[in-house]
């Protein structure tokens, strides 16, 4: 079986003591894997991984909301089992730095960038960082379309505002609805725009996603890891999420919708490579 992790951060600090060798695993396992950029360091870093290995490790560049505002935020995980402080840059987006990242051969996407409402602090100035956020989306959305590649979308409480983004605003080559934690209602829109949705260890932490993985055909669904966060059931919580671990992401889609996990593996792996543009 070969999976694709179309969501990935060995390109943290979570990985640096390992991450070459951690990709090259997933390698000899047959996997491919997307790391994804937060911030401008985070971009370059997971470009020059891709560059490092010849095939099956790509990148996305891209700003995570939250950086843009400096700071910290408090990163407390879907099971409300560990909080964790993490620093923010207050980076200011820079389209011609972007652009350059952007163009490289072994980038797919563009992102993650997008919407986030949950992380305000107390003391925020709510409506101006989410104006903010969305200024760089539209910033984002004009240089993915300039180098005509897809989006990687985070977006936590933002639905539809991104909708009606991504409605008046198309990105000509669609993307990925990353850790899709929507209702089967608005998982239909997004699929309506062209998009996929990004499933990762959030669906094994119960059955609150059964409906809408039963009900909505395998051609729509990425799989994703997210680590080193949201690692995935059974694996012990709180440990370090990896990509090799997305074949848990796997095995419970197939659970729930009574095929086997190497159909899950095949279709997904098709979608990825569709949608972007492998």
């Amino acid at each position: 079986m070969n999976f694709f992790d179309t969501h990935a951060h060995v390109n943290f600090n979570a990985f640096k003591d390992d991450g070459q060798d951690l990709l090259r695993r997933c390698l000899e396992a047959g996997m491919s894997v997307v790391n994804i950029g937060s911030q401008y360091s985070t971009s370059k870093r997971a470009v020059e991984y891709a560059h490092k290995f010849s095939n099956c490790v790509y990148a996305a560049v891209g700003i995570h909301p939250v950086h843009l505002k400096k700071g910290s935020f408090t990163h407390v995980d879907p099971e409300e089992l560990t909080k964790e402080e993490i620093p923010t840059v207050g980076e200011v987006f820079d389209y011609v730095k972007y652009l350059e990242l952007a163009k490289g051969e072994k980038v797919v996407a563009i992102g993650e960038v997008g919407l986030d409402y949950h992380h305000f602090e107390e003391n925020d100035d709510v409506d101006f960082l989410k104006n903010l956020q969305k200024e760089t989306l539209l910033k984002f959305i004009e240089l993915a379309n300039e180098v005509q590649k897809p989006m990687m979308f985070h977006c936590w409480d933002g639905y539809d505002d991104l909708l009606e983004i991504l409605e008046k605003n198309p990105v000509a080559k669609k993307g990925i609805i990353h850790s899709f934690i929507g209702s089967y209602k608005t998982a239909n829109k997004f699929i309506a725009l062209g998009y996929k949705l990004g499933l990762n260890g959030i669906i094994t932490y119960g059955d609150g996603y059964d409906r809408l993985i039963k009900e909505i055909d395998l051609k729509n669904f990425v799989l994703e890891t997210d680590c080193p966060y949201l690692t995935p059931r059974p694996l012990e919580k709180g440990a370090r999420n990896e990509p090799l671990f997305v074949n848990h992401v796997a095995q419970k889609i197939a659970d729930v919708k009574g095929i086997s996990i190497e159909e899950v593996a095949k279709i997904t792996s098709q979608n990825a490579k569709e949608i972007l543009g492998l």
